[in-house]
């Protein structure tokens, strides 16, 4: 999912990566499943989706992985805890999230001051909310602390008055964040990387939607980050050598999805978006021969969502290729790859991909939103 999606306000600046190491007893006390009767591919894929989940929570065992990228691991292991049919599966993330979730407290005693920190408190509350724990006492701070933040605050832009922008550099290697429109940092003089419109409009999904949930305002609505769908089609084919254009526009639709749908708890129909619909089913197979788990773990989780069954022959064809690309840590994606937030996402949305839902029906979160699927 993750979250892209469920990322912090700005996480372009990457800390260096701690080395995995063995975690506290208490974090790893619970790494089974009690056993079941069930089909050899069941049982393949069950173990697959336990092998992933170790990995995560060896990650957030370690001080670095904890530190960096806690409330992101606290809200992997709740929204699966909340949104998956397997009753097992469901105990294990539970229990998991709330570990993690106390470590947290324990680490983060009171509400920061910028917008990045509070989105982090925002995004534990929302979670853990979503396996029916909530802490009424700490919204009222945040809510409190979101009254200083403008939409430029929270999303770099204001998505009351313009569409997302392509003029928004990421945070310099150096650790100055730039201002709109700069393409050299004013500090270092180091040319910027510029984040795409669709990666904008992304974290703006993600934050004005996951802030609402919680009843905080944080500088903008939900709406008016949705309202720009018409704007942002079409997506691009990707048909020339950088597909990163293409990935971030798949990121914005199955985060599309994933907020329409309250994460992974109601189904959608594709009639209500036949545009974001094919443009999904368009890339599986493209995913699977560029070897890309990471975006081939969202498409099939957003495709389940409009109603695709496990025997549909894109849903088999990625879950082949994910159940043969697992490594031998539990991960997906490159094995050697650094950035461990890269890794943890990649696990995640792979997990996603090939865990069943326990939908609750179709709907979306709001009628307030239909009238903008329409358009």
């Amino acid at each position: 999912m993750l979250i892209n999606d469920l990322v912090r306000i700005d996480d372009a600046v990457r800390p260096a990566q701690g080395a995995f190491a063995q975690g506290p007893t208490d974090f790893i006390a619970d790494l089974d499943f009690p056993p079941m009767t069930e089909s050899r591919d069941q049982t393949s894929t069950k173990t697959s989706i336990k092998r992933g989940l170790d990995f995560i929570y060896r990650v957030a065992a370690t001080q670095d992985g904890f530190d960096n990228y806690g409330s992101l691991l606290i809200c992997c292991f709740a929204l699966i805890g909340a949104t998956s049919r397997d009753a097992h599966l469901r105990q294990l993330t539970r229990s998991r999230a709330q570990k993690l979730a106390k470590r947290w407290r324990r680490a983060h005693p009171g509400v920061p001051t910028d917008a990045g920190p509070v989105f982090d408190f925002l995004l534990v509350q929302y979670a853990l909310s979503r396996i029916g724990v909530r802490d009424v006492a700490l919204n009222a701070q945040i809510r409190e602390a979101a009254k200083r933040f403008s939409p430029q605050d929270v999303l770099d832009f204001d998505s009351l008055i313009e569409p997302p922008p392509n003029d928004l550099s990421y945070t310099c290697d150096c650790g100055l964040k730039n201002e709109r429109g700069r393409t050299f940092c004013k500090r270092c003089r180091k040319r910027l990387e510029i984040q795409s419109r669709y990666r904008v409009w992304m974290r703006a999904l993600v934050t004005t939607y996951i802030s609402e949930r919680c009843g905080v305002f944080l500088g903008a609505r939900y709406v008016d980050a949705l309202k720009w769908l018409p704007a942002m089609r079409p997506y691009p084919a990707g048909v020339d050598d950088d597909v990163e254009p293409l990935r971030e526009a798949i990121y914005a639709v199955t985060h599309i999805v994933y907020t329409l749908n309250d994460y992974s708890t109601y189904r959608l129909r594709p009639n209500w978006m036949p545009q974001e619909f094919h443009f999904l089913k368009a890339n599986v197979v493209a995913a699977c021969e560029r070897e890309d788990p990471e975006v081939l773990g969202e498409l099939l989780d957003s495709l389940k969502a409009f109603g695709l069954r496990s025997s549909h022959p894109l849903i088999m064809r990625g879950t082949e290729y994910l159940l043969a690309a697992q490594n031998e840590d539990g991960s997906w994606g490159d094995a050697h790859e650094e950035n461990i937030r890269t890794r943890c996402h990649t696990t995640w949305t792979a997990i996603d991909g090939l865990r069943t839902h326990a939908w609750r029906g179709e709907r979306v979160i709001s009628r307030e939103v239909t009238s903008i699927l329409k358009r």
